[in-house]
């Protein structure tokens, strides 16, 4: 998985009725786009995240289509 700022962490939600948490991704901390990732949530806050099999990348070019 490789980020750059300004994509977008989309975690899926794991159980019925959970929806997906959308982030964007303000610092890559990893090496070359990897992981981890400084994030900041709708409400404002920030966290370092290490995604797991249940979150995706949503590339800054694919968000502009």
């Amino acid at each position: 998985m490789r980020a750059t700022v300004g994509d977008q962490l989309v975690q899926h939600g794991r159980v019925v009725g959970q929806h997906d948490q959308v982030t964007e991704v303000v610092e890559v901390i990893g090496s070359e786009g990897n992981p981890p990732y400084r994030v900041r949530f709708a409400d404002g806050r920030e966290a370092v995240m290490s995604p797991g099999p249940d979150c995706e990348v949503r590339h800054h070019q694919q968000q502009e289509r």
